[in-house]
Formats: C-alpha cells, structure tokens, sequence
C-alpha cells in the first residue's frame, strides 16, 4: 500500500469503466447514502492529479483536484475513516469541499485490490455534522468490496475482450498466410506429398492429386497408404528410402515410373524428414520433380552420341583403309627407286588426304566428349 508508483500503475487499470459497471457502482453509492443517512455517496479514484468520481449520488461533480481530496488520508489505512466534523479536525483545514452548503461531515472505506493496492474509496459526505455506528461501518466496509470486485470484473471482462480481439486478428492474420502458402504449394508443378510414419497420406499439393489422377486413375485422399501409388518395381526402393527419411536424413533418387506404357515417365524425388518442435521425425515430405524432357532429351543425345561413335570408326577405318594402302605403295615405289614425275605431287595429296580424315574423326570424337560432360552437368 504504500508503494505509490505501483498503486498508480493499479489505478490506471480501473480508470475505463463499461457503462454497465458504472449502473452497478450508482447502485451502490446509492444504497450507501440510504445505510449511512447523507445526502452524498461516492466511488473515488485517486491518480497523480486528480481524485475521479467514478459513481456518484447526490452530486453531479466528475473530479477535483487530489490536493484537497479528503480520500487521500482514507487510502493510507485499512479500516473506515470516519470524521463526525471536518471543522474540528486539523486535517482537513483549508480543504473543504463546497457545494452551496460546506461539507461537514466524511466516512470513507479504502478500495483495496486483491494485491493490496488502495485505489480510491467508497465515501459518503454530509453537510452537518454526523456518525457512523458499528453496523453502518461494517455495512460500508462490505459495499466497499463489492466495489472492488465489479472494478476487477471490469478489468477482467475488458482483458479477456481485448485478448478476444488480438486472438482474432492473429487468427485472421494466420489465416491470410495459410492461404498464401497454400495458393504457393498449390500452384507448383512439382508434387509434393507429406506421409506419415505409418506411410499414411497427411497432405498434398494439386499437383500431386492430379499425378496421381493421370497416372494411376485413382483420387489421393488424406489417409491413402502412399504405397498404392507406387509402381510395384519401386516398392523395395521406396521402402529403403522411406526408411532412411525417417532415420533423419534427406536422400535423391532418380527413377522411371511405369516403365513400359503410355504413363511412363521419370521423377527426381526428394524424400525429406518433417520434424515436431520438439526435433523428432513425425514423417516424410516427398518431393517429385518431373524430369521426363530432361531424360528424353538425354537419350537422344546418346542415340546420337552412338551415332557419331559408328560414323568416327566408318572413317577412322574404312575411309583411311585406302590411304593407307596408297601411302604402302608409294613407300614401296620409293623403295625400288620407281620414279615419275607427279610421284610428289600424289604423295602431297594422299597425306593431305589422310589428314582431313584425321580431323573429321577427331571433330566426331570431340562432340561426342561433349555431349556427355552436358548430359553429366
């Protein structure tokens, strides 16, 4: 209680007061000047400044300034103040509340929080000099507390309002993401596919629903075992990577689905662990990249790389086979010392000859080496 800077931070939780509390609270002050016989009854609360009345009977004031408020001695005890004359006590001298009539007479009981905190009180005010009896007082001290605890309720109603509200707002907010990501998820071209750890189906992409749909001729739903889609030639590999996805470690695999008919195509699929907060496994994120160009393209590029291969033995053999045997006779004409006049002029040609070919074969093999570090890359 006699913290002020904390009673203040108390007081400023009390200040916004719903209009229904303020019924209740005139009710009170009301029956409290019907109990104690004065013309005036309030509900005070004390801040740096000013003394607020909150309720109100018999007078129309909303504030004064807290330098001349007589609530100021009654926040610094428990019990009820009561002074029978104001004029004859020195602690109010120069402090008086006038309205037409000066004030005579003030009881007043401490609005005390459950921790602790004086807020203001609930006081009643006279303008001749009076008392209180045992009954009055203990009558005050108990409508004192039902103050409060409407003050609290307030203070709680409002709190869980404005909780109600921030919930809300975050939920709306969540809300707007969810939908965002989803929008994102959906629109890839990628399949992706979260499984549980009893190979359950927990969510998919549009994507993958419309994979599956073409592939398999089927409709994936949540709750679908992942193996029914997938090709039976895979189940051992698929197990095996499952498996290592749910160790805690992510794994790439490469492969051809439905070898053989007119759904064949390739996939490049990632199986990832999906973790809790908490860092255990709870399941397998698969995904598939469709990479049947990519696998064409590459077969094509290895028909045409044999290809290649078949034309650079044609000419590395065939087309060099009778140059080869032109050079042999030319070595041997020189050997028997035959001589004619284009002899130099033939052996220049053949060995020019011999050259091209051994450049077109050489081009042939260069192109295939680079066909394949493409294909690698």
């Amino acid at each position: 209680m006699n913290n002020e800077l904390l009673r203040l931070q108390a007081v400023r939780k009390f200040k916004e007061l719903d209009e229904h509390i303020v019924v209740d609270l005139n009710e009170i002050v009301g029956l409290a000047a019907q109990i104690c016989n004065t013309p005036i009854a309030l509900v005070t609360l004390l801040d740096e400044d000013k003394q607020w009345f909150k309720a109100t009977f018999g007078t129309e004031l909303t504030c004064t300034d807290r330098k001349i408020a007589f609530c100021n001695h009654t926040i610094q005890q428990t019990e009820v103040l009561v002074v029978p004359d104001m004029l004859t006590d020195t602690r109010f001298n120069g402090k008086l509340v006038k309205n037409e009539q000066q004030v005579r007479f003030y009881a007043g009981a401490p609005l005390i929080t459950k921790d602790g905190f004086a807020l203001g009180t609930l006081c009643v005010i006279n303008f001749e000099p009076a008392n209180l009896d045992i009954k009055q007082i203990n009558s005050l001290k108990v409508l004192a507390k039902q103050v409060v605890n409407l003050l609290e309720l307030n203070w709680s109603l409002r709190s869980l309002e404005h909780q109600h509200q921030e919930t809300q707002t975050q939920q709306v907010a969540i809300g707007k993401s969810e939908m965002k990501l989803k929008a994102i998820f959906d629109s890839s071209r990628d399949t992706h596919i979260l499984v549980g750890k009893q190979l359950e189906v927990l969510a998919f992409n549009k994507s993958a629903a419309v994979f599956i749909r073409t592939t398999f001729n089927k409709k994936l739903c949540n709750g679908d075992n992942i193996l029914q889609y997938t090709s039976p030639e895979l189940l051992t590999l698929f197990s095996k990577y499952f498996n290592v996805a749910l160790a805690g470690r992510s794994i790439k695999r490469e492969w051809v689905l439905m070898p053989g008919t007119i759904n064949e195509n390739w996939k490049e699929t990632s199986f990832i662990p999906v973790k809790d907060i908490s860092g255990a496994v709870i399941g397998v994120a698969l995904n598939s990249t469709d990479i049947t160009t990519r696998k064409r393209h590459e077969e094509q590029i290895r028909v045409q790389n044999e290809a290649l291969q078949r034309i650079a033995i044609i000419q590395s053999h065939e087309l060099r086979r009778p140059v080869a045997s032109l050079l042999g006779i030319m070595d041997l004409m020189r050997m028997e010392n035959i001589d004619f006049s284009y002899f130099d002029i033939m052996e220049l040609t053949v060995q020019e000859l011999d050259e091209k070919i051994r450049g077109i074969v050489k081009d042939s093999e260069d192109t295939i080496q680079g066909r394949h570090l493409a294909i690698v890359a």
